[in-house]
């Protein structure tokens, strides 16, 4: 399928330097991503939190207590089991035991408000339930499932404390930290049901191909919320990849500092780590010293983050007295890494940060820049990974491939496409379309086979019938000196019909960074018709929990124009 495209040669010189084989990955359920590593390193690390490390039989064996907790329950093959947990350990159980079980993972944001949770729950009819019964520092975790439980088909609620996996010293002194475990009525304790059930002597039998293993939804920053059905072989198939381009080993230590509920941090930060018998660390939030300082502690390797993540180690003013030189490669995902980012990242770690791409529904990576010496493209998300197809369609005509060089919608093929939307054939049909994934990005494709994106389609502003992507105008504020964090978005405009607004967060210790001084800056490298007709200054940017910039919150912020 791919000997005709022009990334096959780089393909190639990236495939060498991985030692990846041309072949698809095997056709196993996703957790044999667990099992197999519990077989071939059974007391090595697999995942460190807070102190506490759980060796690979361990983690096994009480993800398979776990599904023997949930067939106690009454859950059958093909049921859906919620998980509204952080990261955390009993994440980490919770997921693999119910994949053993033969069931599927819902993921949810543990942060989401009553109604979008209770959303989630029904299209999915979730019966079985795992959240935190813990308040953290006045904000109590249960607070939304309690709110919108009556209104679901949750036959069985599992609580757990935030710090019960953790060391004793932690459990001992959680008060002083602000967390307290509540008594929540008609629950069950997750540790009770691990205690009182035996290890399931056989996970269960599933179709990789067909079978689905999670449930993830997206489209939340834009709509009402889809289930993409991803199947055990997506996600094992993606996190073999992931592995490989990576080039993870069982001695290296990846940061799980992404959250693992998100489809971005399960496969870079989880299944691909244990895919390879290496040791993941557990980082329940994203405070950038204490991330600083857990690289340096544990020695990471493998950080797999969003620009915002890279920007604050970028921008901590205490950066150099902590020693990130263990850090060997870094994938950024989520929305676009400026150029000045990536290349301030690598000089103050030594390690290699590539921008990479992917979603949801295609479990998620399907392009990523080489990590081998000059194989990088600034402002590329790189070439599709192994196995992975790709092209460019005419944005009104799918069915139409464009030329190199041209811009159009990006469609994906390969083996990490998801099934389709759960209970929404509609939705499905609207974006698989002849066996393509339609991923809703504007993109470009270069003679060498590497793919831009230039942003999404909903974002595009049009000034007088010309057409500004935001990230043509983000890319060159990240250039300004006083500039931390930028974004763009259209707002009506009763001369051009759209003008180009940015909102700005200035560096500390910029000084008085003035309106006029960033349109000066901009008009002075780029055409007049994408030059911001209005700066705003803010504080922060409304994002995703992962990072990515909401636009919609900043239309939404913006006052209408006549």
């Amino acid at each position: 399928m791919l000997k005709d495209r022009p990334w096959t040669k780089v393909a190639d010189q990236e495939r060498a330097r991985a030692g990846a084989s041309e072949n698809p990955p095997e056709m196993k359920p996703l957790y044999s991503v667990l099992t197999d590593s519990a077989k071939k390193y059974p007391n090595k690390i697999a995942m460190h939190y807070q102190g506490r490390d759980f060796t690979f039989a361990e983690v096994d064996e009480i993800s398979s207590r776990f599904a023997g907790a949930l067939l106690s329950l009454g859950v059958k093959r093909g049921d859906r089991v919620a998980i509204v947990l952080g990261n955390v350990p009993q994440y980490v159980f919770s997921f693999f035991g119910t994949l053993k079980a033969g069931a599927i993972v819902v993921n949810n944001n543990p942060l989401y408000k009553e109604k979008e949770l209770e959303h989630q729950l029904n299209d999915a009819g979730a019966e079985v339930l795992v959240v935190s019964n813990s308040v953290v520092k006045g904000r109590d975790l249960y607070e939304s499932v309690a709110g919108c439980r009556g209104r679901t088909h949750l036959r069985h609620v599992i609580t757990t404390g935030m710090v019960d996996y953790g060391p004793g010293i932690k459990r001992s002194l959680a008060g002083l930290a602000g967390v307290k475990k509540v008594s929540r009525p008609d629950t069950l304790d997750f540790a009770e049901q691990v205690d009182s059930n035996k290890p399931i002597s056989k996970a269960a039998e599933v179709n990789p191909v067909e079978d689905i293993a999670v449930l993830q939804y997206t489209g939340g920053t834009t709509g009402i919320s889809k289930g993409a059905m991803l199947t055990h072989y997506n996600l094992y198939s993606n996190a073999a990849r992931t592995a490989d381009y990576l080039l993870v080993g069982h001695d290296d230590v990846s940061l799980a500092v992404l959250p693992l509920f998100h489809i971005y941090g399960l496969t870079t930060s989880m299944t691909a780590p244990f895919y390879t018998g290496s040791q993941i660390v557990l980082v329940p939030t994203f405070h950038v010293e204490e991330v600083m300082k857990t690289i340096q502690q544990r020695k990471v390797t493998v950080f797999c983050g969003v620009p915002s993540m890279y920007i604050a180690v970028n921008s901590h003013p205490r950066a150099k007295d902590f020693n990130l030189r263990s850090i060997r490669a870094c994938m950024s995902g989520g929305s676009a890494l400026p150029v000045a980012v990536r290349k301030r990242f690598i000089e103050l770690t030594g390690g290699n940060l590539v921008e990479g791409y992917g979603l949801s529904e295609t479990s998620p990576v399907t392009h990523c820049n080489p990590l081998f010496e000059g194989g990088v493209k600034d402002g590329s998300i790189g070439i599709p990974v192994p196995q992975t197809d790709a092209k460019v369609v005419d944005l009104d005509n799918a069915f139409m491939t464009l030329a190199m060089g041209e811009v159009g919608e990006l469609a994906i093929k390969g083996p990490q496409v998801m099934r389709g939307y759960w209970n929404n054939d509609a939705e499905t049909a609207a974006v698989l379309q002849d066996g393509w994934f339609l991923t809703g990005d504007i993109a470009k494709m270069d003679s060498d086979g590497y793919f831009y994106i230039v942003d999404r389609k909903k974002d595009m502003v049009n000034v007088g019938g010309m057409k500004v992507y935001p990230r043509d105008v983000e890319e060159v504020l990240f250039q300004h000196t006083g500039v931390k964090e930028a974004a763009v978005i259209g707002v009506p405009d009763e001369f051009s019909g759209e003008a180009v607004k940015a909102f700005v967060i200035p560096k500390e210790g910029a000084g008085n960074l003035t309106e006029k001084e960033i349109i000066d800056f901009c008009a002075a490298r780029l055409v007049k018709y994408k030059v911001p007709k209005h700066v705003e200054f803010v504080s922060e940017l409304p994002k995703t929990l992962i990072g990515k910039v909401l636009r919609r919150k900043l239309r939404e912020l913006t006052p209408q124009r006549s």
